[in-house]
């Protein structure tokens, strides 16, 4: 490349002079980000410009680039130094409250063991992580249940507990590589760390990109300049520096005017506007309906309907916005609030004995922000559908979240069902397949088993991000019992919710869900592509 290297060094702004001295003397070795700002003692966000103006002049190019993953503790995680792990917890506090009573006859026996429900009311912990804990001690070996949910501590030791320990302890200081951990560590380590829907976690992985740059031939020529040194650029002749005369020593930036005027980009379709409606294009094109519902929905169907008890802890992943006004809704439709209601109580004409509690109608009439698109496939499936049927909706939902890279307060979700003699579990595997290859366009995809109260079987779905790896979209299964006949349907539904924004982080190539709504135009234009 033919290049003046005046021209080029005179149309130099200060801040990219700066950077391209900071390489010094070795000016054939390349240079970290964090090597670089130290040389040159930029800001990080004029460290970023330069190196984003030196790129575009092609007098940089970027060396290596490498991604590593770390974790650390939360503020969640540095309680638990205090405070112990939730399986660490559990067990202390049935050791202490089986011990018996001081100054108790010694006939009395031990004391009183402590019930799952007396643990969650402590409210030391969320009900999620005392059920969570409780699950993998039984699993262990480490506590048993007796009659009315008693815990009763084994004295067998606990693996997690041990785990739990020695990661607290290893990072209490300090952020680690994840992949510097064993297995079993990074397993633990990835089942407790932040992610949507429950923020409250003591660890948080985080992932990395770190970049090193190098001079190209022309820059290495520049650069040189640069090193050098000259008088200090002066961009406005001042009335002192005539006074003074001291314009004469100084060196003025040049004025470019052959340049050419900004460019002016036509208006566009946002690209995530743009990967929403081609996700509804694929699945009408499939032979789905569209099915709508209110964004303000009640707590009947957006859990109760679903067969979501009104004490389940699941309901705590919702996380939901309450209306303030109006707080409840005057009425829901009948038959379906009775037969919801028998369900939950003693499973009604489902053929299950239902969850064994006292329905609360008035509580069913909440008022929230819709926190999953199930309530709209719910309030389909209550209005006489199509049999056999396919349906879908793309649902703004609402969750009370800590906003990160892979998290939001407010999401959309490609929710569906469909319905028929002939649907089973398969047909659901297969339909997931597609979506992940189709629509999310991921290159790997993988099931594991879930739970949720309104299926069974239940299964998730992952895909493999670029750079964040493995990501969850969301969950799926086939509808219970429970869930179809109080709402008049009577043969097998399968049912998905998927997460849209993260099916577009991967389809867009992003690894930072935020930048789904940047209004920052450079991005949005790099995040065109096909989606235009």
């Amino acid at each position: 490349m033919d290049m003046n290297t005046t021209d080029v060094y005179d149309s130099l702004h200060p801040l990219e002079m700066n950077l391209l001295a900071a390489f010094g003397q070795s000016a054939d070795m390349p240079a970290s980000e964090a090597t670089l700002q130290e040389r040159s003692r930029l800001e990080p966000s004029q460290l970023s410009m330069a190196l984003g103006w030196l790129q575009a002049k092609t007098l940089i190019r970027i060396h290596a680039e490498t991604s590593t993953t770390r974790v650390g503790l939360t503020e969640v995680g540095h309680g638990y130094l205090t405070t112990g792990s939730p399986p660490e917890w559990i067990v202390k506090t049935c050791q202490q409250g089986a011990q018996p009573a001081p100054g108790a006859p010694c006939d009395q026996g031990e004391g009183q063991a402590l019930t799952v429900k007396a643990l969650q009311d402590m409210a030391r912990f969320p009900p999620t992580e005392i059920s969570r804990a409780l699950g993998l001690l039984k699993q262990e070996g480490a506590i048993r249940l007796a009659a009315g949910g008693q815990v009763e501590p084994t004295g067998r030791p606990s693996p997690t507990i041990e785990l739990f320990t020695t990661l607290l302890n290893d990072l209490r200081d300090q952020r680690r590589e994840l992949s510097s951990f064993s297995p079993d560590q990074q397993t633990l380590l990835r089942q407790y760390a932040v992610k949507r829907g429950s923020a409250q976690k003591p660890f948080r992985i985080e992932e990395r990109l770190q970049r090193e740059y190098a001079l190209t031939d022309d820059g290495k020529t520049v650069a040189q300049r640069c090193h050098a040194g000259t008088a200090e650029d002066v961009s406005q002749l001042t009335p002192d520096m005539l006074k003074d005369g001291s314009w004469r020593t100084r060196r003025f930036r040049q004025y470019t005017i052959t340049m050419q005027s900004p460019r002016v980009a036509p208006g566009r379709k946002h690209p995530y506007r743009a990967f929403l409606d081609l996700v509804k294009y694929q699945l009408v094109g499939m032979g789905f309906r569209e099915m709508r519902g209110p964004l303000v929905e009640t707590e009947f169907w957006n859990m109760d309907a679903l067969y979501m008890p009104q004490f389940h802890p699941a309901r705590a992943i919702h996380d939901v916005y309450f209306v303030k006004t109006p707080t409840h809704a005057e009425k829901i439709a009948e038959p379906f609030l009775s037969r919801v209601a028998a369900a939950h109580a003693d499973g009604g004409s489902t053929g299950s004995r239902g969850w064994g509690y006292r329905y609360d109608p008035e509580r069913a009439h909440r008022l929230i922000l819709r926190s999953q698109g199930t309530a709209v496939s719910a309030r389909t499936l209550a209005s006489n559908p199509l049999i056999p049927g396919k349906y879908f909706s793309i649902a703004r939902c609402f969750r009370y979240d800590q906003v990160d890279a892979t998290h939001a307060t407010d999401f959309f979700q490609v929710e569906g069902i469909v319905l028929g003699d002939a649907i089973n579990f398969r047909t659901l595997l297969g339909l997931l397949t597609l979506f992940a290859r189709e629509m999310a366009q991921a290159q790997e995809s993988a099931f594991l088993p879930a739970y949720f109260p309104f299926t069974e079987p239940s299964v998730e779905l992952h895909v493999r991000h670029p750079r964040l790896g493995w990501m969850e979209l969301g969950g799926a299964g086939l509808l219970r019992p429970e869930v179809t006949h109080p709402l008049g349907v009577t043969v097998p539904v399968i049912a998905w919710g998927l997460g849209l924004d993260r099916m577009a982080m991967v389809a867009l190539g992003i690894h930072d869900i935020r930048d789904l709504f940047s209004i920052d135009l450079e991005k949005i234009r790099a995040l065109r592509g096909r989606f235009a």
